[in-house]
């Protein structure tokens, strides 16, 4: 990690590492939590594999839905890795998205309490990561987080 350009968040998940993962690739799943709520989510492609897609789009209401996210994934290690990132299209064309060009690594570890849950959102200059971070990125992907945690965490038998 470089400070200067990257931001991390770091969560223990009280689940096994596979029902992690699923909330990751079951886009009916990721639709649950991708989105800080009350916004919605809908999956429009969710291609887990390097090179394939990752669309998705938000909602205020349910309603009408909006671009959200067009993105590409680098690297896809099953149970282990996920790297996508914004600057490649879905359709492999480069990118200048709003608000910052971005590369997250998402990395899932066995935790004696269920998966260690990392984060690492890499930026190309420290004025994208300064702007990433001031436009909420510890809310925003906490709460993404902590939404992920409660899917997993309520579907781990008792």
């Amino acid at each position: 990690m470089n400070p200067d350009l990257d931001l991390a968040l770091e969560r223990i998940i009280r689940a096994p590492r596979a029902t992690v993962w699923r909330a990751w690739t079951d886009p009916s799943r990721l639709e649950q939590w991708w989105i800080p709520a009350p916004y919605r989510c809908r999956v429009d492609r969710l291609e887990l594999r390097p090179g394939g897609a990752f669309v998705a789009r938000m909602s205020d209401g349910g309603t009408e839905f909006v671009p959200h996210l067009d993105a590409c994934f680098l690297a896809v290690d099953e149970l282990e890795r996920i790297v996508f990132t914004n600057a490649i299209t879905s359709t492999w064309r480069p990118a200048n998205p709003a608000p910052v060009a971005m590369t997250a690594t998402i990395t899932l570890n066995d935790h004696p309490d269920g998966t260690d849950y990392r984060i690492l959102v890499r930026h190309g200059d420290p004025e994208s990561r300064a702007r990433h971070e001031k436009l909420g990125f510890a809310e925003g992907w906490g709460t993404v987080a902590g939404q992920l945690a409660a899917l997993a965490e309520s579907t781990v038998p008792r």
